[in-house]
């Protein structure tokens, strides 16, 4: 199957064996899971505010998106991870924000024991590359 990397410094690099994100056959992007680091230092951004985590998280989806031609407004999916779901209330408040009304992607969330460098969220997607009409 053919695909591309896509990989920008607007967004933490990977900190395993992985990528940012792949476009698979020319029309699907798959964007890998972002935790809130800074791309410039790598560090944690917000302590254990997630507010603050989740407006780094889906700042680094925006730059990961943008290095693949795509914005929000072609996600098609996304999944979140938390380490707490007493936090959903609070991300899925920020997170709306970053869709236009009646246009959010399908979406799961889930509570998980522990995300890497023990962050609170975890959010990934898949968005669609629009061919010209």
């Amino acid at each position: 199957m053919p695909f591309s990397i896509i990989q920008t410094d607007r967004a933490p690099a990977p900190v395993g064996p992985y990528n940012q994100a792949i476009v698979a056959t020319g029309s699907l992007v798959f964007v890998s899971g972002q935790i809130p680091l800074d791309p410039v230092t790598g560090a944690i951004v917000s302590g254990d505010n997630i507010a603050g985590q989740t407006r780094q998280v889906m700042t680094n989806l925006q730059a990961v998106l943008e290095a693949a031609g795509v914005s929000f407004a072609q996600v098609v999916k996304t999944t979140i991870y938390l380490a707490d779901l007493n936090d959903f209330g609070t991300v899925n408040e920020i997170y709306g924000d970053y869709f236009a009304p009646g246009q959010a992607p399908a979406r799961a969330c889930v509570e998980v024991s522990r995300l890497p460098k023990d962050v609170k969220i975890e959010i990934d997607c898949i968005a669609v590359i629009r061919l010209s009409t």
